[in-house]
């Protein structure tokens, strides 16, 4: 399942990206370039779209923008859409918390990205485990960033409530801390507030833990996308400050084999 955008949009969008490319990158060079910049490639090699070339005409071989935005608005909706955010375009339908939170635990979060792909493909099939796998996303992410060795925790062992409450600790966003700001306090009493509600859900109203047949069970799409979207939201908030305050250490390299150099 992918994120719906509506064909009728793809078009408008489609249309947006092509003018503030060009009205950006006057040559045919620097467009191609940015295309390039566009493109993910997978461990095998393989990018994620093709760019288009003229084969005839006084453009030939030059990079043909509009067919290659076509195949994307037709294979990877998603990608259209961060194109459009990253060139300015407005995009008042849609927040785009799904698709740049799916690239971000590709690549840094193996673990997270596995069980958020499964939420994701779960929603309408299995909106019960599509819940469930959203709270496991949250405790690989928070788990993941505590390894770093700058905080002195073993989160092994630790379920998601606990997770939310260490790291927000790590973090300087401790809801309890007298010295933080009433406004600080309560973005952490919000995340620690959804962390808690998709963990009692995941242990209450799904089938991950077992329960007898009488037991309500989540069963509507409706709560799973809700849940889905929130996971994205506070994950993303985690990572993005994760990285920010925290960035990692740059080492330097020193290379004794230089001072064998005769200058």
């Amino acid at each position: 399942m992918e994120y719906k955008i509506s064909p009728v949009y793809r078009m408008k969008l489609l249309e947006k990206v092509e003018k503030e490319i060009w009205n950006r990158y006057k040559s045919y060079k620097d467009v191609e370039q940015y295309m390039k910049l566009n493109q993910i490639y997978d461990g095998f090699g393989q990018v994620d779209f093709d760019i288009s070339y003229f084969s005839e005409g006084k453009n030939k071989e030059k990079i043909n923008l509009i067919e290659t935005l076509r195949m994307i608005a037709k294979d990877i909706p998603d990608k259209l859409l961060k194109m459009a955010i990253d060139l300015g375009i407005e995009t008042p339908d849609y927040i785009p918390s799904i698709p740049t939170f799916r690239n971000e635990l590709k690549a840094d979060y193996k673990n997270a990205s596995t069980s958020f792909e499964k939420a994701f493909q779960n929603i309408e099939e299995d909106p019960a485990e599509s819940v469930g796998y959203a709270n496991s996303v949250l405790e690989s992410i928070i788990k993941e960033i505590l390894k770093d060795q700058r905080f002195d925790i073993d989160a092994t062992k630790l379920t998601n409530g606990k997770l939310v409450k260490a790291i927000l600790k790590e973090f300087g966003l401790n809801p309890n801390s007298p010295q933080m700001p009433d406004e600080i306090k309560s973005i952490g009493s919000s995340l620690t507030t959804v962390s808690k509600a998709i963990e009692d859900l995941r242990s209450d109203k799904t089938s991950f833990h077992g329960h007898d047949s009488e037991k309500y069970l989540i069963d509507e799409p409706l709560y799973a996308y809700f849940i889905v979207n929130a996971c994205a939201t506070v994950g993303l908030f985690l990572i993005n400050f994760y990285e920010k305050k925290f960035p990692k250490e740059v080492e330097n390299i020193n290379n004794d084999e230089g001072n064998d150099l005769p200058f």
